[in-house]
C-alpha cells in the first residue's frame, strides 16, 4: 500500500490529496460516541409536528422509512410481543393545525405512523395502553390486517376511567381472561376504584401458556381524587396483591406484567410491584435498550423529561424463556410521529 501511494505521489500530487482527505474524513466520523444519547434536534428527539385532519377511514399506512433490522438480533426467533402505550387513539378535545378540535379522533398522521411501526417490527402479541373504546381497539385491528398483521383474538377492559382503556391482539387463541379479586381502595377516607384497570389474558402459543397481566397506572399528573403519587401506590399495591393471588396458587405460573407504570424503577410504587429480589415472587423487569444504548421510553413535552416508565416484567417461571438479548426500544426515525411512548419489545422462546 505504502508503494502505491509513493507512485501516486510521483505521478498526480493532487490525487493522493484528495485520498488523504477522505481517509481522514472517514477516520474522525468512526470516532464519534456511538452510545451517547440523541443530539438534539436529530430524527430521534420529538419534533413539532404539524398533524394532518383527522379522517375516520380505515387507511393502509405509506411506505415507512427503515426500521432497526431486527433480523440481526440475538436469537430472534420466538413469540414476538410489543408493549405500546399508543398515546390517545380516542376520541377527545385536541389542538390540532393551530385549530381547537371538540371531540376529535387521533390525528391520521400518528395513526399511520402507530400501524407502520408495528407493520415494520411484527409482534405475535401486542399489549396497548390509552385505547379509548372497544371500537378504537377493532379499528387498530383492522388497519394492521391491511397491511398484513392478522390479529383474530383480541381482548378489550378497562376501569373507572370511562376514556382509557386496555387492549390485548394476538395471532394466537387467547384460552382464558381473569378479573382482579380487588379493585378497590380507600384514600382519605373515600373509595376509589383503579383507573385503568388491571388487562389478565392468558395467550395459548406454540405449545405454551403466556398469561399477559396489563397496567396502565395513575399519571404524574394532578388529580381531583387526590394525590397522584398515593393514587398511583394505592393502584400499584392492587396490582402486587392480583400477582400474588396468582402465584399463590401456582408458583411456577408464566406470568409477564407489562404496560404503562408512569414512575421509575426506584419508586415505590415499581418497588412494591417487582417484591423483594430474593422473594420467589419477584418479578423480574426485562433490560430493554434502543440502538443507541439508551432505556427511556416516554419523552414530558411540557418538562422536557425523558424516563423508563413503560416496563415489561416477568415472573421466574417466565425467566427461563426470556431472550434478555433480543429485548429493544424500538426507536425508529418517526416514534414521536405516532406516540409520546416508545414501544418496547421483548420475545419469548
Amino acid at each position: 500500500m505504502i508503494n502505491q501511494l509513493i507512485k501516486l505521489k510521483k505521478s498526480n500530487p493532487r490525487i493522493l490529496g484528495l485520498v488523504f482527505l477522505a481517509f481522514f474524513a472517514l477516520a474522525g466520523s468512526s470516532c464519534e460516541r456511538k452510545n451517547q444519547s440523541p443530539d438534539w434536534g436529530t430524527p430521534s428527539h420529538p419534533v413539532a409536528v404539524t398533524a394532518t385532519a383527522p379522517s375516520a377511514a380505515v387507511v393502509a399506512p405509506p411506505t415507512p422509512p427503515a426500521a432497526i433490522p431486527l433480523a440481526a438480533t440475538p436469537n430472534s426467533g420466538g413469540l414476538r410481543f410489543i408493549a405500546y402505550n399508543v398515546e390517545n387513539w380516542l376520541n377527545m378535545d385536541r389542538h390540532v393545525d393551530k385549530k381547537n378540535l371538540k371531540d376529535s379522533p387521533k390525528p391520521e398522521s400518528e395513526k399511520q405512523a402507530v400501524i407502520g411501526l408495528l407493520m415494520r417490527h411484527t409482534p405475535d402479541v401486542l399489549g396497548l395502553c390509552e385505547i379509548g373504546q372497544a371500537t378504537d381497539l377493532a379499528e387498530i385491528q383492522e388497519r394492521l390486517k391491511a397491511v398484513g398483521l392478522d390479529f383474530p383474538h383480541s381482548h378489550f377492559t378497562g376501569g373507572s376511567d370511562p376514556t382509557r382503556h386496555l387492549g390485548l391482539l394476538s395471532r394466537f387463541p387467547i384460552i382464558s381472561t381473569a378479573k382482579p379479586a380487588e379493585s378497590e381502595y380507600q384514600l382519605a377516607g373515600q373509595t376509589f376504584a383503579i383507573n385503568r384497570g388491571i388487562l389478565d389474558v392468558t395467550v395459548q402459543a406454540n405449545g405454551k401458556p403466556y398469561r399477559f397481566i396489563g397496567i396502565h397506572l395513575k399519571s404524574k399528573r394532578d388529580s381531583e381524587q387526590g394525590d397522584q403519587e398515593a393514587i398511583r401506590l394505592n393502584e400499584a399495591r392492587l396490582l402486587r396483591r392480583h400477582v400474588d393471588s396468582i402465584l399463590s396458587q401456582d408458583a411456577a405460573a408464566r406470568l409477564i406484567v407489562y404496560g404503562d407504570f408512569n414512575d421509575t424503577r426506584a419508586s415505590h410504587p415499581i418497588k412494591l410491584i417487582t417484591g423483594n429480589y430474593n422473594d420467589p415472587t419477584y418479578l423480574t423487569a426485562i433490560p430493554a435498550k434502543d440502538s443507541r444504548n439508551d432505556a427511556w421510553t416516554h419523552h414530558w413535552a411540557p418538562h422536557d423529561i425523558y424516563s423508563r416508565i413503560d416496563l415489561i416484567m416477568v415472573s421466574q417461571g417466565m425467566r427461563k424463556d426470556v431472550n434478555f438479548p433480543a429485548a429493544r426500544v424500538i426507536d425508529d426515525a418517526d416514534w414521536n410521529l405516532a406516540s409520546d411512548h416508545r414501544a418496547i419489545l421483548a420475545i419469548f422462546r
